[in-house]
């Protein structure tokens, strides 16, 4: 017998594997086809950042970008369509994962424009029209979870939307966006609708290492990414033992599932691996930028699974606070400073579609 892939060890575990990554060479060359087939991936995730490299990086998107220009179509409707185009291909090609798990994998996700991040109202009426216009059941709408995208959660699971709640960084964090969605479920139950409202927590990992080091001493250096999934985790189990969510349980609600994201090591002296390793837990998500799914498939391994009561998460959360570096505060910054990446990006894809669309037209 061969040596079994850490991916496939990984999916037994009870973690579902995704990627963090969509072009439209991923879809047209059989790549994500492969990623499904033989490396245990069972969804797939993107963001502004990913978009604006693979329209911005390649001529792939240039006939539908012509196409578009044509049809007086630009600017940010423009992008939604490009990414839809991709998005419905790609829920198209987890169709059979989405069929087989019952709706808890088989996902791939549609941000709403990060220029809404402080507008709850348009962020609503944006994730329902981007909703309708995808109309594939596999399709989770992107969120923030900052205070101004948690009556946003909310309102979308009330109206039986699918939401992916990105940009959290903290156990706090993490548990303002699952109680969005639990008050979502909530409203439904009264009304005697459907609990099967999926949804997903996406914890951002790696950025924490960056953000800590310089504050920290040595012993603390490089742990705190791992002790904020540890704790996430002891709060997501406590979450979904309690009695609040029981009652919604025995009415068809299944968990919001903690999801971990940003998992790639930044700093080359670290294992490649080292997130995806550390934060292997039952009934999570890990979402993986292509090269840690590569490096994880190559010589990953599996070193046991997150305990519901976080293991050394709270002791090491503890030591930061204790040499003055706030978790909170840090979260809060993380947070703000995601937001503003994703902004950043936004405009740069958009300016970058402008001149290329300009010298099209020419």
């Amino acid at each position: 017998m061969s040596n079994p892939r850490a991916t496939s060890l990984l999916s037994i575990a009870g973690q579902s594997i995704w990627v963090d990554n969509i072009t439209r060479s991923m879809l047209a060359t059989g790549k994500l086809a492969e990623y499904i087939h033989n490396w245990s991936v069972v969804g797939l995730t993107s963001n502004p950042t990913i978009f604006e490299k693979a329209i911005t990086g390649s001529n792939d998107y240039d006939p539908q970008i012509n196409e578009l220009l044509a049809k007086g179509i630009d600017g940010e409707k423009l992008f939604f369509e490009l990414a839809i185009t991709d998005l419905t291909k790609a829920a198209d090609a987890f169709k059979g994962v989405h069929e087989r798990t019952g709706g808890i994998d088989g996902w791939v996700s549609l941000e709403v424009s990060p220029l809404l991040a402080s507008d709850t109202k348009t962020t609503i009426e944006q994730a329902v029209a981007l909703h309708a216009k995808a109309n594939r059941p596999n399709l989770f709408i992107k969120v923030p979870g900052t205070p101004e995208g948690l009556p946003a959660i909310e309102e979308l699971t009330y109206r039986g939307i699918s939401v992916n709640v990105t940009l959290l960084f903290s156990p706090k964090q993490y548990l303002a966006a699952a109680d969005a969605y639990l008050k979502g479920l909530e409203r439904r139950a009264k009304e005697g609708k459907s609990l099967r409202v999926e949804s997903v927590a996406s914890v951002f990992i790696s950025r924490w290492e960056k953000k800590v080091n310089p504050k920290v001493p040595d012993a603390l250096k490089n742990k705190s990414g791992i002790a904020i999934g540890e704790c996430c985790y002891q709060a997501y189990a406590q979450l979904y033992a309690s009695d609040r969510f029981l009652a919604l349980q025995d009415k068809g609600a299944r968990p919001q599932r903690l999801l971990m994201a940003s998992t790639s090591t930044k700093d080359p002296s670290l294992p490649d691996s080292m997130y995806v390793t550390a934060l292997a837990a039952a009934r999570t998500v890990n979402t993986m930028p292509e090269e840690t799914l590569h490096a994880f498939f190559d010589h990953g391994k599996m070193e046991g699974l997150l305990r519901t009561d976080g293991g050394n998460g709270p002791s090491t959360l503890a030591a930061m606070e204790k040499v003055g570096c706030s978790v909170d505060a840090c979260a809060l910054e993380l947070q703000q400073e995601g937001a503003a990446s994703f902004v950043k990006s936004w405009n740069e894809m958009l300016a970058k579609i402008q001149s290329k669309s300009a010298a099209m037209v020419k």
